[in-house]
């Protein structure tokens, strides 16, 4: 790979693994467009929930979906997803969103309706002139670019992430969470064959960043 070569990162975790922190770091160090598919499940999650759908009523989830309209807005170095000409705030965090987010992204409806767009990103990213795509999730790794330059996936135990949460201010059911995202049938949360796995539990942010800097920099000088 060349130094002026387009290249894609994934980076994939459990929750609160340090993926957002991380690929921000990453995005300004290297001039990519960072992306965060974890907003886009809790932003479609949201508006479902607003439509008064419930993830267990496919149908009703499949005929909401097919009435969504998703568009991307770049802002610095992030490409946030609008639906249906909005950009989502603070309500993706909400309790009922987190409680409810992993249950309508297990459904095969949902990851298919995200699945091109996420993809899409990519060519957002050289059209906007940025050097990548850096993308945080679930299954980016094994999914969504699974030919991704540089794969890695973070992990941390369940104590130390329920206590960035807390940090964040935000309540989580962790554990819960990482058991029906690996559990799920349609793109598990797996770590890929072939990521380098970070485990961050006792990292700082900095010698993570650190870490995974290094093996990017290595990647891009070798021809």
């Amino acid at each position: 790979m060349t130094p002026d070569s387009f290249f894609i990162v994934a980076v994939d975790g459990g929750a609160a693994s340090g993926k957002s922190s991380t690929s921000s770091a990453l995005s300004a160090r290297f001039n990519l467009l960072h992306v965060d598919t974890g907003s886009y499940y809790r932003a479609v999650t949201h508006r479902l929930l607003k439509l008064g759908v419930s993830p267990a009523d496919t149908k009703a989830v499949a005929a909401a979906l097919a009435g969504i309209r998703l568009d991307t807005r770049v802002s610095s170095r992030t490409a946030a997803m609008s639906i249906d000409g909005q950009v989502p705030g603070d309500e993706i965090r909400s309790p009922e969103v987190n409680e409810n987010v992993s249950a309508f992204a297990a459904l095969p409806a949902v990851r298919a309706f995200l699945l091109d767009y996420q993809r899409s990103q990519a060519r957002t990213a050289r059209d906007g002139g940025f050097a990548g795509l850096i993308m945080e999730g679930r299954d980016i790794g094994s999914v969504i670019f699974p030919e991704a330059s540089f794969r890695f996936f973070l992990m941390a135990d369940p104590e130390a992430r329920v206590r960035r949460r807390a940090a964040q201010g935000q309540a989580d059911s962790i554990q819960k969470r990482d058991r029906l995202d690996s559990q799920r049938k349609s793109s598990p949360l797996v770590c890929p064959e072939g990521a380098v796995q970070i485990d961050s539990t006792h990292l700082t942010l900095d010698e993570v960043v650190g870490k995974m800097s290094d093996l990017i920099e290595a990647g891009l000088k070798t021809d």
